[in-house]
C-alpha cells in the first residue's frame, strides 16, 4: 500500500506539471508568492476527488450526465479530470485502491496559479505541530513542487500536492 501511495504521489505531480505546465504559463497569470501563515488557517488550495473507477468510460458518462465536462486527461492515459463549474473530480482506472481527497496549494479551480498560498512545507510542520501523522513528506530543505500524504481517522487517504 505505501509503494501505491508514493506511485500515486509521483503520478499526480508528473500529471500536474505534464498537463498543466503550459496552462499555467499563460498571459495574466499571477506570480508565485508564497507566504507564512501565522495564523494557522492552512491554505491548501485547489480541491478535488480522486476516485478509482472500475470502468473510466461507464464513470465518464455517469458524471457528464451531472453535468461534468472533461477538463484534463484522456481515455488511452486511464484518467479523466472532469469539471462542473468549480467542482473537479478526477477519475482514474486502474491506478490506486481507494479514494483520495486532494489539495493543491498554489492552484484554482482552474490550475492557474494564485498569488498568495501556503506552501506544502509550511502545511506540513503544521501538521506536525499538531501532532498528526503524515504517510509521506516533503523533503523541508527543497523548494517548488512536492506533496504531503496523511490519512484521516477513518481511513480517507489525503494527497496535498504542489505542482510548483
Amino acid at each position: 500500500m505505501k509503494k501505491n501511495i508514493v506511485v500515486l504521489a509521483g503520478f499526480l505531480t508528473s500529471f500536474g506539471l505534464g498537463f498543466y505546465g503550459n496552462s499555467i504559463t499563460d498571459k495574466g497569470v499571477a506570480t508565485t508568492e508564497k507566504q507564512s501563515n501565522t495564523n494557522n488557517d492552512m491554505k491548501l488550495g485547489a480541491f478535488s476527488v480522486s476516485l478509482s473507477v472500475k470502468d473510466l468510460k461507464v464513470s465518464k458518462e455517469f458524471y457528464e450526465n451531472l453535468g461534468f465536462k472533461v477538463f484534463a486527461g484522456g481515455m488511452e492515459q486511464n484518467y479523466l479530470i472532469m469539471k462542473n463549474e468549480s467542482t473537479l473530480i478526477g477519475l482514474f482506472q486502474g491506478m490506486f485502491e481507494g479514494n483520495i481527497l486532494t489539495f493543491n496549494p498554489g492552484w484554482d479551480e482552474n490550475a492557474k496559479n494564485i498569488e498568495k498560498f501556503d506552501d506544502v512545507r509550511e502545511i506540513q510542520k503544521q501538521l506536525k505541530s499538531k501532532n498528526i501523522k503524515l504517510t509521506a513528506e516533503a523533503d523541508e530543505k527543497t523548494a517548488g513542487p512536492a506533496s504531503v500524504m496523511l490519512t484521516d481517522p477513518d481511513g480517507n487517504m489525503i494527497l496535498i500536492d504542489q505542482h510548483r
